[in-house]
This record gives structure tokens, sequence and C-alpha cells, in this order.
């Protein structure tokens, strides 16, 4: 899909193949953006960019750039590859993807003799690997990885999710006919999984989460077990970068802006972000609002660069790719310049973990908020989202919602074990009766029975931990 933001008249020729020549005043310059709007991670440097116009905020208006004028062409994919393809044909000179298309980008640009590429800032990241997944359909007797033996499974090839089976495949020592993988896009896969044609898909940000949300789907593996970071990353073509160095700093200076715009007001950013996408508020809000899936921080920290180590080895160890050079691919310059003239610290950024988390006071049980991670939400349907302190006290306040008939749209909560953020009714829970229940709730159905296993407890349902918490 081509979508055109034009800056000023464009009645100038378009010089070059690529249209970026700027050589003679008055020119006019083409700049081809790669997204993929319906992958969450990149709409602070893809959709909400574009769609607040922010690029044409910060583009260049002086020196060189006097009398230039400005022709935004966006194009949107479902994946990376293509924009590979359109970058190394310099159709695109920007495009943001996640780690391992991002890599095979690289490496792709390194075997051009005509060109090449750097990747020069992050738009999101869990630097535990959280984000990619395995589903299975919601009435499949598959509760785990290991379940998955001989079965066919579907996964965008060459993307996050292709690595992150590779590696988990790596990881345990099995063989690549441990499971039958075929290459389908999300969309495809997310069709044949509804249908019952395949045993189980794997994608990336945000389908293993979309899929349960729209009620067919189970996610049996997170890529949180892979124990490597996961993140997606902007991507340059080199020498376009090098002869307009301003033009480069002043898209990362829009995707700054774009993140801070997200986080001033998550609930109305996710809904604006559905709009654009057509990927569901709730599920957006889950990878970017408080406590999300995904840290958004541009900075190029140095456990995401020893991340595209590992996956670099990984392709390379199964003859995906040969020899790559990551430190001289990856390059923070740009970067650092955007938050100069931003007034920003890098170096103090790239320090930094911290996401934005869930704050505020208990309405319901009267605590304050002190553990953002066994915290809880409510986004009450057509109203606010509320927050509460426990597993315990936001089931006890959704079942007061629906005694005063109000319905709530999704209920967020905590893994226990793996500390990312979960739908209520797609947890499984260990269950501890009294007067007042335990209940812990987890994403996988084996973590859930250790914890009961250990607590004297039981494994149950979301409906089960309503029931328990009604109970006490």
């Amino acid at each position: 899909m081509n979508r055109s933001r034009l800056l000023g008249a464009t009645a100038a020729l378009v010089l070059g193949a690529a249209g970026i020549t700027v050589a003679a005043r008055g020119d006019t310059m083409t700049l081809g953006i790669g997204t993929q709007d319906t992958t969450t991670n990149t709409v602070n440097s893809g959709a909400v960019v574009r769609e607040l116009h922010l690029f044409e905020k910060y583009l260049p208006k002086t020196g060189r750039y006097a009398n230039t004028k400005f022709e935004l062409e966006w194009q949107n994919y479902t994946s990376g590859p293509p924009i590979t393809n359109g970058m190394i044909a310099n159709k695109l000179q920007f495009g943001s993807m996640g780690d391992y298309p991002a890599i095979f980008n690289g490496y792709s640009f390194q075997n051009n003799p005509e060109s090449k590429g750097y990747m020069i800032g992050v738009t999101a990241y869990n630097i535990s690997g959280a984000g990619n997944g395995i589903v299975v359909h919601k009435d499949s007797p598959y509760y785990a990885i290991d379940d998955l033996k001989g079965k066919l499974i579907t996964v965008p090839y060459g993307s996050a999710a292709h690595g992150m089976l590779l590696k988990a495949m790596q990881d345990r020592g099995w063989k690549e006919d441990f499971w039958q993988l075929a290459n389908q896009a999300p969309e495809v896969g997310s069709t044949n999984l509804q249908e019952k044609k395949i045993d189980a898909h794997a994608d990336f940000v945000p389908f293993a989460e979309l899929l349960p949300f729209r009620g067919f789907a189970r996610k049996i593996f997170d890529g949180v077990e892979v124990k490597s970071p996961t993140f997606h990353s902007v991507l340059v073509r080199q020498e376009f970068a090098d002869k307009n160095p301003e033009i480069v700093v002043a898209y990362l200076k829009a995707m700054i802006e774009a993140t801070n715009w997200i986080k001033a007001d998550p609930k109305r950013a996710a809904e604006k972000i559905e709009e654009w996408t057509k990927i569901s508020k709730e599920v957006v809000y889950m990878f970017l609002g408080p406590g999300g899936i995904m840290t958004m921080d541009p900075t190029i920290k140095p456990e995401l660069v020893a991340a595209d180590k590992v996956g670099a080895d990984v392709l390379r160890r199964l003859d995906r790719i040969k020899e790559f050079d990551i430190d001289k691919w990856v390059t923070d310059r740009f970067m650092r310049q955007a938050f100069v003239e931003l007034g920003l610290d890098y170096d103090k950024q790239l320090k930094s973990y911290d996401n934005y988390e869930v704050t505020g006071s208990d309405p319901f049980c009267g605590k304050p908020i002190d553990a953002p991670r066994k915290a809880g939400q409510i986004w009450v349907k057509g109203g606010d989202i509320t927050a509460y302190s426990s597993p315990r006290c936001t089931l006890a306040a959704l079942a007061d919602l629906k005694k005063k008939g109000q319905a709530a749209g999704v209920v967020f909560l905590y893994d226990a074990a793996l500390g990312i953020k979960l739908f209520a009714d797609q947890a499984f829970y260990a269950i501890k009766p009294g007067a007042v229940a335990e209940i812990t709730p987890f994403l996988l159905k084996k973590d859930a029975e250790a914890e009961a296993q250990k607590s004297g407890g039981k494994v149950g349902t979301f409906t089960d931990a309503m029931a328990a918490v009604a109970g006490s």
C-alpha cells in the first residue's frame, strides 16, 4: 500500500533512480520509508510518525535543503524481507523490522557491491526475549513446545519468530526434522490455524497475543523462554545516510517524539493505533502500555548488539548466512545527534532498562500499587482503565463491576514466572483456597502446575479463579 505525504509543490522532476539527489536548488527529494503497520513494535517509527506528520516536522529546511521539496513515500508491508528487497533496490531509504530480518538485511547489504546499510536505532525491545510466540488452536491437546514433535508448524520465514524457533531448536539439541516447518505469512497462518489445518503457528509481535484475543487460539510458548533479547530496529541505506545525515537525524527525532506521544496517553494512543493499523487496541496496549511486554527505548544497548551476534551465529550454523560483521553494521552516531538536538542525554538513557510501569492506588482494596509486576488492570468496555494492586484484588474488582452491570473489555495480569503481561481470561492459575484465596496467574500450564504443587493448591482456569475469589 502506498501512502504519500507531500511537502510543498512537487512539480520538479525527481532526479536519479530513487529520486534522492539534492545537487541543485529547487530539487525534489523522494524518501521511501518501509513500515510494518501491523507489527506493533514498529508503530513509533511508522504509523504514528506518518499519521502525526512528525517526519515533516523535523525535516531540514535550511542550508543546502533550503529549497528542497520533500516527497515521503510510505510503503507498508506485513514482514521485514520485502522491506529489505526495497532497500537493496534503492526504492526505500529507511526500514523497520525485527532482529532476525534485520540481520538478513545487514548481511544482504554487506554482500551487495553497490551499497551498504546501517542499523541506527531501536523502536522497542524486551530484554528477556518476550514478544514472539507459538500458538495452537484453543481446542488443541498441546500445551508445551515439546508436544509439537513431528507436528506441522507454520511461521513467516526470515522473521523474528522464525529465528526464535531456530534458537529454541538449537538450545534443546533438536535436529531440523524435529517438527515440520512451513512458510506462511501471518494472515495465512492465522486462517489455517482457525480452520485447524495446521498444528501450530509461530509469529512475531503482535500475533501470538492477537490470535488468542480473537478467541480461537492459545499461546503455548513465548520467546522469553529462549532467554535472548528480542527487538525491532531502524535501518537505513549507508550511502544515503552518509550524504544526508540531517535527514536521518530528523527521522530519528520524529521517532522519539512518536514514542513520547504513546507514553503520554497510552490509552488514547492504543485507540488511535487501532484506527490506523486495525490491530485491536487492547493488544496494542498490552505491548506498548505501562508495564507492557515491550520497552520503547531508541538507544542501541550492548545486550541487543550481543543478541544480534547470537542470532547471526544461529543462522550461520544453519548455513542461512556466512560471516557478518555486526559491529561494522551498527552505528549510534545518528541517534546520538538526535538526542543532542532534542536536549537529551544518550549515555544516561543507554544505561537505563526501565519501562514505564503501572502506578497509582488500588481503589477496590485500598492499597498502593507498590509491586507493578504483581498488579492488574481492568479496561472497562467503552470506559477507562483502572489499576489494582494484585491478581486477587483485580478479579474481586471485576466481580464487583459485573454486579453493578458494567462490562470489562479486557483484564490484564502478569505471569508470576515469566514477568510478562497476560490477558486474564487466557491464563492458567495456581489457586490456593482459604479465607483469602491465593491467586497466581501463569501463561503456561506447566508453570501453574509447579506452583500449585509447591503451595498445596490446584490448577484452574479464569472461571475457577473468579469462583475462588468470590468464595473468599
